[in-house]
């Protein structure tokens, strides 16, 4: 037979190349198989330079798993759906990117709906999610007052509620503290001497105004002191809000309040455009904190706004660590409050003390 390798093409040595297996991995990481798949999959408990190690003869080697044949196996899809009705955004982005990052540690992609506030287009979402195969649900919202349940659609399905929450005792629903959050500013304000503390707040249908009222009250009865009358004020949620109530509350006064606890940044910052129009000084004649550390408001207000923090970040982290317990079979239910934090700028008069940050 006369040789014709003269004539025919080298051969390709990328295809020619057979596909590395999980085997491969292991005998290169000097691992066994079932490690090897814990480290691949982010799954189980091992040592942290094991799971590197792991990791590393994976990339060294090109090692391309199959996800779907992955997921198909472990019947799972490595994706969450998020719902949300928050189109502004400013309370749900900063927990979903914390949920995002925290999911991503272990190999898990989201899929993010903004369902306004419209059942049906909710329930649409829905379908949509439960067709991709989601392995869990997360449903956050732009308020933190009951809402509408999702379980019975999803029966059997992970759900996490965050920053939103049913009646329903079996659900698990992650919310800020917002009394707590107020007796951080109250008790803040108590030490640095202010007696007469008013509250300034919005719209009393919403749980969390209801709730801050009672922290700022509690707060007061446990310093010793009582809220006058006229000192609680509730209306909107807007600046403008924020300098009408000042008003009412500094002028013609014979004792004026010497602290403001408000509601929100943007009351506080029309408080404190008002209080200099007013020939009141901040902080020096009356020290001023808002609520919801916003930095928009915070870092343009004069002087700069100390604010109670709702901590966002951690609840989003919280929700994801929750939901992969729970997908992995762990159940987890009830109301967890997680605390606030106060982040002190100069509005309060009180610099660095007391062991509270100042920013």
């Amino acid at each position: 037979m006369s040789d014709l390798s003269h004539v025919l093409p080298p051969e390709d040595e990328t295809l020619a190349k057979p596909a590395r297996t999980i085997r491969d991995v292991a005998r290169r990481a000097g691992v066994s198989i079932g490690t090897a798949s814990k480290a691949l999959n982010a799954s189980g408990r091992l040592a942290a330079d094991t799971r590197a190690r792991v990791l590393l003869a994976a990339e060294e080697i090109e090692y391309r798993p199959n996800n779907l044949a992955q997921s198909l196996h472990r019947a799972r899809s490595m994706t969450v759906g998020i719902l949300s009705n928050d189109s502004f955004g400013r309370f749900t982005i900063p927990i979903v990117a914390a949920l995002e990052r925290r999911l991503f540690d272990d190999g898990i992609a989201v899929f993010m709906c903004n369902a306004t506030d419209d059942p049906q287009r909710e329930q649409r979402h829905v379908d949509q999610l439960l067709r991709k195969r989601v392995d869990g649900l997360v449903v956050t919202s732009r308020r933190a007052d009951v809402r509408a349940e999702v379980v019975p659609a999803v029966r059997g399905l992970p759900v996490v509620y965050v920053f939103a929450r049913i009646e329903n005792p079996d659900a698990l629903c992650l919310l800020p503290d917002d009394e707590g959050g107020a007796g951080l500013a109250v008790e803040h304000l108590v030490r640095l001497g202010r007696r007469r503390i008013a509250h300034i707040t919005g719209p009393e249908r919403f749980e969390a105004v209801r709730l801050r009222e009672k922290g700022w009250r509690s707060a007061l009865a446990a310093a010793g002191l009582a809220a006058r009358d006229g000192d609680y004020r509730s209306g909107r949620w807007s600046e403008e809000w924020g300098r009408e109530a000042a008003r009412s509350l500094f002028m013609r006064r014979a004792q004026p309040p010497d602290a403001l606890f408000r509601g929100n940044d943007q009351i506080a910052r029309g408080a404190l455009d008002a209080l200099g129009e007013f020939g009141f000084a901040p902080p020096d004649d009356v020290a001023v904190v808002g609520f919801d550390n916003w930095d928009v408001m915070t870092a343009a207000a004069r002087p700069p706004l100390t604010s109670v923090d709702m901590n966002l970040d951690a609840l989003g982290s919280e929700a994801g660590a929750s939901l992969l317990k729970m997908m992995a079979g762990r159940r987890l239910s009830g109301a967890k409050r997680l605390p606030c934090s106060l982040v002190v700028r100069d509005s309060c008069g009180a610099g660095l003390r007391n062991g509270i940050k100042k920013r």
